[in-house]
């Protein structure tokens, strides 16, 4: 997998020497000089930042206000033109990096799908999204539950055939007393047919034998001259007798498809399309008949072909002449083969596109929205800013950046420096414009602008980059690891991974360096560094001779040591350097899918959750993995069945700790809290290490707390405290809460906050059980520490809103929404607006969260409340 940012060409070195690892990396200890010693390029390459990439997404400055559009017109429009919607609605989420919420505006697109061609490609992309989720289907095969696929469609079914299609007007005879047998000539060959029925095939052979014509009045015509064979004809003259064609060759039906076409025998040649439809076997049999269903008009022919293509997305882009086949298709060759979905089509396959190799020629080829980026990529500088000077014309104010990057190479900077300024004076200041305009300016002005970047957007990893880029150069190591750490505390990029790593490597903490490479090779184990020129794996192995090697028992004590103080990257690394070696790597793969999925990493958690279940060492382990797999996408009742059979075969800690987990979250019913607590017992009872039985002591003390059993859950807290298990200071400080300890709870939570690695949610519950003012500073650290979490805005909202500061209390809201398309800080802002009279910014608020969730009912009877005010 390659890195995701698009570096440009003002950024690379052409004597980089990333080229050689072994340049900045000797491999015997103690020889690599200290960092003040090295040479200045030799730091610099050390610690490089690239400029941030020119994103070929869809970015509203306004985001909220297009997602209320459209789902106002969701509301108004015709069935027909809903799918279209909900692509662009895909492409607002998609910009604002939301895969959930994208996956979700696909589905509905295929649900409200009102042809059969938006069905097909919507189901083909709903299916390129879930690759590598075939396992999934599967286990719910075993489970007795059939998955919801977006397999083949028989598309010949699908499209119904018209029964007007091609039938000529019946009209009596030009010449009278004509004999109802005419025969045909083909070479040496005579096929003898019936006039009528003939003549019944289109309007030119009705013209031709019963008008006036001369063949009107032949009973034998020459059809030498019209690339038709003689079995062909006989096909044919049997086919205007029945209606249908019998077995044949694909040859035969070939020809006669083409001479169909050419006398417009409509039911002839549509029932040729779909005979040829039902014998596709291959991607190669598929580009074959697209050929022919373009040139000779057969909509069946082509949309199956069409599905075969989509289907096996996105190996059949490797076809060139699949490629060069859609991508030159002219308008009316689209719509034979994708009636009005045209625009679907084509976003999907340049989304394919796009992924396997953004530079590449497919790429060009499918985009049509955002060609600037491709072309931009490819150094096509003119055709890029003719592209996105269209795409800012037409409202898009993120093309701007694309325009000054092209200023920029062409020795413009103070234009693009110039060209941000009018947008950011124009509109609303976003994040964004502010960092590309720190591109084009130096010194304090620089700093500004990344400064308030980060306060606009603090999800933007550039500004933190630079910062401590800048930092490092100026040998203030402080303050530059402190501000890398700022955006890994709570976004795990791998570009300031790698940045931190560089900075460790100049330091020779080789230590730390090996943490963070292993963490990244966990993340994604292909990933290049240094602008892709060096594989992280070719550092791993040079690194790892400057550390100390550890036992299978100091790796267990190791990562003992790291999970207990919430260091989940540190963890991540030393279960990486224990997967190298001869211990069970079942259960060292799922610990590696527990740290992922808290360092919000889902699609690598379900990779490691995977290869557990592939290195599982007994029957009754792999079910348990399958359960695993099962609950973490939404199939709970599935992966309570997994665990039930695991446990059938043999108790073990981990089966029962996931048959109480799913229970807890399948049943509505209080009543089955005993059952859960007797689960974890009945785990607690088997063997395993104190890191799990640390944590089925912290479940098993919540279920006592939401059953009123204060001390017995009290006594499951001490206990995993006992162990180490840190976070069980939460839960003991909930139950001095309950019991009006508020003092003791403070205090609790204080002693987690001075443990863990990582502490923002940590500081966030902590402000429950104190003073306002306190509560104030302590959300005021979550949102520093990670600005994701949104209840801190939402508390300092509240209390400025009860301070009737109305215009604060919607500003403070506005600033996290602004980055993070959230439903609750939506739902409180559109509140506000409607308490202070603004029924339309009410209105436009319920309807963009409406977006993110279509079925919150409190946003639903805001939305209906408000709906009915609307002037």
């Amino acid at each position: 997998m390659r890195k995701t940012f698009f570096p440009s060409d003002s950024c690379k070195e052409t004597d980089l020497n990333a080229i050689d690892p072994q340049s900045w990396l000797q491999v015997e200890r103690g020889k690599l000089s200290k960092f003040s010693s090295q040479s200045p390029s030799s730091i610099e390459s050390l610690i490089k930042v690239p400029e941030p990439p020119v994103l070929p997404f869809f970015k509203p400055v306004d985001y909220v206000e297009v997602l209320a559009q459209i789902h106002e017109e969701l509301e108004l429009c015709p069935p027909h033109e809903r799918s279209n919607l909900y692509l662009l609605q895909f492409q607002v989420f998609k910009g604002l990096g939301e895969a959930k919420l994208m996956r979700r505006s696909l589905h509905s697109g295929w649900l409200n799908a009102s042809t059969i061609h938006q069905k097909l490609v919507f189901g083909a992309w709903l299916k390129y999204e879930k690759q590598g989720e075939e396992l999934i289907s599967d286990l719910l095969s075993s489970c007795g539950k059939c998955a919801k696929e977006f397999g083949m469609m028989d598309m010949a079914s699908e499209l119904p055939t018209d029964v007007y299609l091609g039938s000529p007007r019946v009209s009596e005879p030009f010449r009278k007393n004509l004999s109802t047998i005419v025969s045909f000539h083909i070479g040496d060959e005579k096929i003898e047919c019936h006039r009528q029925k003939i003549a019944g095939l289109s309007a030119p052979f009705h013209a031709m034998l019963n008008g006036c014509f001369t063949e009107s009045s032949c009973e034998e015509i020459d059809l030498s001259e019209n690339d038709i064979s003689p079995l062909s004809m006989r096909v044919i003259s049997e086919f205007s007798q029945t209606g249908s064609l019998n077995e044949v060759t694909p040859e035969i039906l070939l020809e006669i498809l083409v001479f169909a076409n050419k006398f417009c025998c409509e039911r002839l040649k549509d029932a040729c399309g779909r005979k040829l439809a039902s014998l596709i076997s291959s991607i190669q049999d598929a580009v074959e008949l697209m050929e022919y269903a373009l040139e000779e008009n057969s909509p069946v022919l082509a949309a199956s072909c069409l599905q075969v293509f989509l289907h096996e997305l996105p190996d059949s882009l490797n076809d060139s002449k699949l490629v060069e086949l859609l991508s030159n298709a002219n308008r009316q060759q689209r719509s034979i083969m994708v009636g009005p979905a045209s625009f679907s089509l084509y976003c999907l396959l340049s989304e394919v596109a796009m992924h396997l190799e953004p530079k590449s020629d497919k790429a060009a080829l499918f985009l049509e929205q955002l060609l600037g980026c491709v072309r931009l990529l490819r150094k096509e500088y003119a055709e890029a800013e003719q592209l996105f000077e269209v795409a800012l014309n037409a409202g898009h104010a993120y093309s701007v950046v694309g325009l000054a990057r092209l200023g920029h190479i062409r020795g413009h900077k103070l234009w693009s420096y110039e060209k941000l300024s009018s947008v950011i004076s124009s509109s609303t200041s976003r994040g964004w414009m502010h960092q590309e305009r720190s591109l084009y300016c130096d010194g304090d002005e620089r700093w500004e602008d990344l400064v308030k970047a980060t306060e606009l957007d603090p999800t933007l990893i550039y500004p933190y980059m630079y910062r401590a880029a800048f930092w490092m150069r100026k040998q203030n190591v402080q303050d530059a690891l402190a501000e890398i750490n700022r955006v890994l505390g709570f976004k795990l990029a791998l570009e300031c991974l790698e940045l931190r790593f560089g900075f460790y490597l100049a330091l020779e903490d080789y230590n730390s360096a090996i943490c963070d490479v292993q963490a990244i090779l966990t993340l994604c184990p292909d990933y290049r560094m240094f602008e892709g020129r060096v594989a992280a794996s070719q550092f791993c192995t040079l690194v790892r001779e400057h550390v100390e090697n550890w036992t299978t028992a100091d790796c267990w004590l190791q990562l003992y040591d790291r999970w207990s103080s919430v260091d989940d990257i540190g963890s991540l690394s030393v279960i990486y350097q224990m997967l190298e070696s001869d211990a069970p790597k079942g259960v060292l793969y799922f610990r590696q899918s527990l740290l992922l999925l808290r360092l919000n990493c889902p699609e690598a958690a379900m990779r490691s959750l995977q290869l557990a279940r592939q290195h599982a060492s007994s029957e009754h382990e792999r079910l348990v993995y399958e359960g695993w797999i099962l609950y973490d996408t939404g199939h709970c009742e599935e992966g309570l069945q997994k665990a039930e059979e695991s446990i059938s075969l043999q108790r073990s800690f981990e089966a029962f700790f996931l048959k109480a987990y799913a229970l807890a979250d399948s049943s509505q019913d209080p009543a089955c809290s005993s059952t859960v607590v007797s689960l974890l017992e009945d785990a607690l009872k088997c063997p395993s290490d104190r890191l799990r039985k640390g944590q089925a002591l912290n479940n098993l003390g919540s279920v006592y707390v939401d059953c009123g059993k204060l001390d017995l859950a009290a006594d499951c807290y001490i206990n995993a405290l006992t162990i180490r298990h840190t976070r069980a200071h939460q839960g003991l400080a909930r139950v001095h809460f309950l019991r009006n300890d508020k003092n003791a709870a403070y205090e609790e939570m204080t002693k987690l906050i001075e443990k863990a690695r990582n502490n923002a949610s940590a500081y966030e519950k902590r402000s429950e059980y104190c003073e306002r003012e306190l509560t104030k500073g302590d959300l005021e650290m979550v949102t520093c520490l990670d600005p994701l979490r949104v209840y801190p805005y939402r508390y300092r909202a509240a209390v400025l809103m009860d301070n009737h500061e109305e215009k604060e209390a919607i500003a403070e809201l506005s600033r996290a929404i602004a980055f993070k398309a959230d439903l609750h800080l939506l739902h409180l802002r559109a509140a506000f607006h409607e308490h202070i009279g603004d029924v339309l910014g009410a209105l436009r608020d319920c309807r963009a969260a409406l977006s993110v969730d279509p079925n919150h009912q409190e946003m639903l009877e805001l939305h209906s409340r408000v709906n009915s005010h609307e002037p």
